[in-house]
């Protein structure tokens, strides 16, 4: 961690500590969520603007401040060659580094039409990850090394404008560059953990009334791209109708259709990109999500989720240099998760359990496509807070513990057993990339082994989130993956070896 960094973070915690007096709010439930979750205050600027004069209730001028020192160990890093997570041996896989975001806005609502325009510096420094990779190689893209991937010095991270009063019209437009979040975020996500976080160049038509809200939207997801003014992506169109019912007793329904066309000239539509762009594909996705309502159930809460994808989906084989084709695209997702809240005791504990299940592939030679696409998820959410996995070729079972010991400070516990839903598919990241590839490579690395076990491992979090002041947050957070079976048997080969990994991060956020 450099100089710069130390004091940067000494000055943040100072400029938060001297914000605390008469700090009353409580931090999220989920502490990993900070940075999403709506605060009690409008932020500094926006609440003392509207106390000095009752003019400013309509704009909102603000921003954010937020920074992250993150340390893995066992981690590949992106762009460095032999590297590989949780591998042992002849290989550098630590990798420590500091993260800034810092956001600023400015936006006006009226009786029937309102703008906002959100400007946002990423800043990283020590990161050894390279801002893109290129591997698996890309023809027309760019290995760069840059600031890492989730540096972005300056870019325009929203930019909208809306028409419409929901309050007096059941029908608003939204028009621009904006972030787009629906159910939990499992399939649509800003993507609020990462340093640049994602946003979209779309348009969108809501429709709401008493019992039903609904959007239609056609949509380009924005490329990240450090050193030059962010574009959408012109070949990758994301569009949908999301629809959320309220007069079901005791619950409320998702209902979506999501639409993803893609052409072939997707992944290389920009030369260095620091998210993995798509290759050619249209898939469809059709699901629901059914959720209790506070308090409707007691102390008990649950949530179903599920969908079905199709279409068609291009690939490459083993042993092959170019695409086979269009393959058919068949694929599904689940997720049941319940909890109780012991609501009249110390800490209101609740005790959770979720299982999550997404398709693999059952056989890489035919004409079919069986590995559910992720979409656009804020996958940090869910499984592990050490972003290993995502929604694709996989079981997890999810245990969790959150306690409330004061009404500023929140603890979560967690606990996740991961196996491969497939061994004929592959393990697949974060962000959605097959580690390895689909070639076998028996002990040298990951692959599409068979006969390996499924089990991946298991993974334990602990985070803790603390109210500095109702501007600022703070959290602290550590995780443990225990490799499993098909880990140990990838690394097989003593020149490699398997290893668990670890994961700590300090963070601060300041609203102002």
């Amino acid at each position: 961690m450099t100089t710069k960094s130390i004091c940067y973070t000494v000055g943040l915690l100072a400029s938060a500590l001297g914000l605390s007096a008469s700090a009353q709010t409580a931090p999220p439930a989920n502490p990993s969520a900070a940075a999403k979750t709506t605060p009690a205050s409008a932020g500094l600027v926006n609440d003392y603007l509207r106390q000095s004069n009752p003019a400013f209730t309509n704009f909102d001028i603000g921003g954010s401040v937020r920074g992250r020192y993150e340390v893995k160990e066992g981690y590949a890093i992106q762009g460095v060659a032999g590297s590989l997570d949780f591998r042992a041996h002849n290989a550098d896989v630590n990798n420590d580094y500091f993260l800034e975001k810092i956001r600023l806005r400015a936006g006006y609502t009226g009786q029937w039409w309102g703008a906002l325009v959100e400007g946002e510096s990423s800043l990283a420094q020590s990161d050894e990850r390279f801002a893109y990779a290129n591997n698996p190689a890309v023809a027309g893209t760019t290995k760069k090394k840059g600031d890492g991937p989730e540096a972005d010095n300056i870019e325009l991270h929203q930019a909208f404008v809306t028409l419409g009063n929901l309050k007096q019209f059941p029908l608003q437009l939204k028009v621009g560059r904006q972030e787009m979040s629906y159910g939990e975020e499992r399939l649509i996500g800003a993507f609020a953990w990462n340093n640049i976080g994602r946003t979209f160049d779309a348009a969108k038509m809501r429709f709401q009334n008493d019992w039903l809200g609904a959007d239609l939207f056609v949509s380009r997801p924005v490329i990240p791209e450090n050193g030059v003014f962010d574009v959408s992506n012109d070949y990758d169109y994301f569009s949908g109708l999301y629809a959320t019912i309220n007069r079901i007793p005791k619950n409320t329904l998702d209902v979506y259709f999501l639409a993803r066309n893609s052409s072939a000239q997707a992944s290389s539509a920009e030369p260095s990109p620091q998210f993995p762009q798509p290759s050619a594909r249209d898939i469809y996705t059709a699901g629901f999500r059914l959720k209790s309502k506070p308090l409707e159930l007691g102390n008990w809460d649950y949530a179903l989720e599920s969908a079905y994808q199709f279409g068609n989906f291009t690939d490459k084989r083993p042993g092959l240099d170019t695409p086979t084709g269009r393959l058919e695209q068949s694929a599904y997702m689940a997720v049941a998760q319940g909890g109780y809240t012991f609501a009249d005791i110390w800490s209101k504990p609740r005790l959770g359990l979720e299982y999550a299940f997404s398709s693999g592939d059952s056989n890489p030679y035919d004409n079919k496509h069986e590995t559910f696409d992720n979409l656009f998820p804020t996958n940090h959410k869910f499984y592990g807070y050490m972003d290993f996995v995502s929604l694709q070729n996989i079981h997890d079972i999810r245990a969790s513990l959150t306690l409330k010991p004061t009404p500023k400070m929140t603890v979560a516990l967690e606990g996740h057993g991961f196996w491969l839903a497939n061994t004929h598919d592959s393990f697949y990241n974060v962000a959605g990339v097959a580690r390895g590839g689909t070639a076998p490579t028996p002990g040298n690395g990951y692959g599409v082994n068979p006969d390996y076990g499924s089990f991946v491992g298991t993974e334990l979090d602990l985070i803790v989130g603390y109210a500095v002041t109702k501007f600022a947050q703070a959290e602290v957070g550590y995780g443990h993956f225990f490799a499993g079976d098909y880990i140990r048997e990838s690394f097989s080969n003593p020149t490699f070896g398997s290893q668990d990994a670890n994961f700590v991060y300090l963070q601060l956020t300041v609203n102002f």
